[in-house]
This record gives structure tokens, C-alpha cells and sequence, in this order.
């Protein structure tokens, strides 16, 4: 980890929002990247690509679930797909992994403070 502080004023910044997994799939010819559209209480979902598919090699099993993204990224083109976000998790070095996920009766679309 290193020393690398940032203020409150950087840190409020970020948009980490609730959002809702709606639809998850595969991205062809690659390993670990899924394309997620993802409901965060806009008017249409967001698109949203992150490389988490080892670790779901069934991928339904994510529609339906709540988790906090990152919503006001810099929308990048990764594999010709735009991401306009980021979902959040963590990963131990012993291989454990899990996405940060709200409690059920946390509405989509709350911001983190």
C-alpha cells in the first residue's frame, strides 16, 4: 500500500453508487472481461466492462445483484466496447475475491458519502 494521501475534498469527487447488474456477458476471445449493463438510477443503464470473469465462469449468477460502482470515470474503449464506469471489489493475494456489495434494502442509484 503505499503513502499516497489525497484529500476529502479529492476523495468526495468520486461517484461510488449503488447500482444493479441487469444483464452480464462474456466479451469474445478474451479471458477475463465481461460487458455488464448495470442500472444506477439514470435514465438508461450503463455500460460498464471489467475483468472479472474467472471468478464468475457462469455469469448469470450476477444479473440481479447490487453493487457499488464507480460512475463518473472517464469512459474508456476496451476491446472496441465503451466502459462508462467501474464496479468496485477487492482481491486477496491468496486469490479471494469478492465485489463490494450494499445491503439488499439499499436502493439503487444512492451515492456512497
Amino acid at each position: 500500500m503505499g503513502n499516497n494521501t489525497i484529500t476529502l475534498k479529492d476523495f468526495k469527487k468520486v461517484n461510488i453508487i449503488v447500482g444493479k447488474i441487469l444483464s452480464a456477458e462474456k466479451i469474445p476471445d478474451t479471458d477475463k472481461l465481461l460487458k455488464l449493463s448495470v442500472d444506477v438510477g439514470e435514465e438508461k443503464p450503463r455500460q460498464i466492462v471489467s475483468g472479472i470473469s474467472l471468478y464468475f465462469p457462469d455469469c448469470n449468477i450476477l444479473i440481479g445483484r447490487k453493487c457499488m460502482f464507480v460512475t463518473n470515470l472517464e469512459p474508456r474503449i476496451i476491446r472496441e466496447i465503451e466502459s462508462q464506469g467501474m464496479i468496485l471489489a477487492v482481491s486477496a493475494q491468496d486469490g479471494r475475491f469478492s465485489l463490494l456489495e450494499p445491503s439488499d434494502e439499499i436502493p439503487v442509484g444512492t451515492r456512497a458519502n
